[in-house]
């Protein structure tokens, strides 16, 4: 029996009608051969730049260059290379939020993180007030985020998004936000289809006046390697507020919304002063990128045909996203709250009888039954929810979606009070 795997954390790779067919062969040529530099080859990361200008930033004064952005090898490395540059200071994250940050978080013992449970009730949304509430209340110094957000396919958007941006230069606070799955989303009608959504698009010029802005500060070499820390200054300028003043940084790549999950090229876009240090740090850490697939990644950045991309994805996982929502209806699993972007569905499993009310007892029947429903576990206070993601094809998303159907019927519901 062929397994359904709903745990994948990429989306299909194959042909999608509307979607440009991506490269089976590329140009090695012999200058590839060498090393690329640590943050990346220029003409990626101008073009990586262009996409941004392009999408987000059209008509505004302060435009991103080449090098605002620096090139990784895959999304962690990106948060890596963001830790390594982060001081002593409180570190905020949101539960539930994609575990990567808890686990780099933890390695990382020169800040605090600090988590913040998010209710269902509230649709496990992040709002300015709770955001504002977060930093004074604890002292946030850098607040890491996922929007859209993995597991619980929610987005922040439009008004809340820009007052996000003006929250982190009143208070501060430098945001880190990961916008990975920024091309799938569903929050609009379909005929808006190619929509997406950044929060550089809300990275501002502000008139002239004294601020705290933030640089980075290279600390004094020791025994080991060198560290970095970001620190705030008081700063008296003629020069507007731009985007390299600006304390928000994201990290986005090929991987989700070019579905190139195995090319590990992405970056990370944010002040020139922040990108110098990741440089510095990522020539201690992982080195750099692949040189001949920086190459290969310059066809598909054409903002255009970005635009086309979004709006086939957003077609064809939308209609994914409402068969899986129908037939775990079908099955008696209620989503609460169902998704407006991301692939994945954030299911609450407290109504099934014990003991597969718990994620990872469900994780093991659905293994005999061979849909594989997930690859990671959230714990307390998430051990009644699974992620299910409908990234994979839709053949395979149905044969997994019949494999928990028996499952469920084996073990059954609780009995309602």
């Amino acid at each position: 029996m062929q397994a359904g795997n709903f745990g994948q954390g990429a989306p299909e790779v194959g042909h999608i009608d509307g979607c440009m067919d991506k490269p089976t062969h590329i140009d090695v040529p012999v200058s590839s051969y060498e090393y690329a530099p640590v943050a990346g080859i220029k003409p990626l990361r101008t073009a990586i730049a262009n996409l941004y200008n392009t999408l987000y930033r059209q008509e505004k004064e302060s435009q991103y260059t080449w090098e605002n952005v620096c090139v990784v090898p895959g999304g962690r490395a990106g948060l890596t290379r963001v830790a390594a540059a982060i001081g002593n200071v409180n570190v905020g994250y949101f539960l539930p939020e994609y575990t990567a940050y808890e686990q780099m978080l933890s390695v990382f013992k020169k800040f605090v993180p600090i988590p913040t449970t998010l209710e269902e009730e509230n649709r496990y949304h992040i709002d300015p007030v709770t955001i504002s509430k977060e930093i004074s209340g604890r002292g946030l110094g850098v607040i890491v985020a996922s929007n859209p957000r993995n597991p619980t396919g929610q987005v922040i958007e439009g008004d809340e998004l820009k007052e996000l941006t003006k929250i982190a230069k009143e208070r501060h606070t430098t945001l880190v936000m990961d916008e990975f799955y920024s091309a799938y989303i569903y929050s609009h009608a379909e005929e808006k289809n190619g929509r997406c959504v950044s929060i550089t698009e809300f990275v501002e010029d502000y008139p002239n006046d004294r601020q705290k802005i933030p640089h980075v500060e290279i600390m004094p070499h020791t025994a080991q390697l060198a560290s970095f820390s970001f620190a705030f200054s008081h700063f008296h300028s003629t020069i507007p507020i731009d985007v390299n003043k600006d304390p928000i940084i994201v990290i986005d790549g090929l991987t989700k919304n070019f579905r190139l999950p195995g090319w590990r090229i992405c970056w990370v876009l944010g002040p020139k002063s922040v990108v110098s240090s990741m440089q510095s740090a990522g020539s201690f850490l992982e080195g750099g990128a692949n040189h001949p697939l920086q190459l290969a990644a310059l066809p598909l950045l054409d903002p255009e045909q970005y635009r086309k991309e979004a709006a086939a994805l957003q077609k064809h996982f939308r209609a994914k996203r409402d068969y899986v929502l129908k037939r775990l209806k079908e099955i008696g699993l209620i989503v609460r709250v169902e998704p407006d972007a991301t692939f994945y569905i954030w299911l609450d499993l407290k109504d099934l009888q014990e003991p597969i009310d718990v994620g990872l007892t469900f994780f093991e029947e659905c293994l005999k039954e061979k849909p594989s429903h997930r690859r990671e576990l959230f714990e307390s206070p998430c051990h009644h929810f699974v992620r299910l993601s409908f990234g994979p094809p839709l053949d395979e998303l149905k044969r997994g979606l019949e494999g928990i159907e028996r499952v469920v019927k084996k073990f059954g519901f609780k009995a309602k009070a």
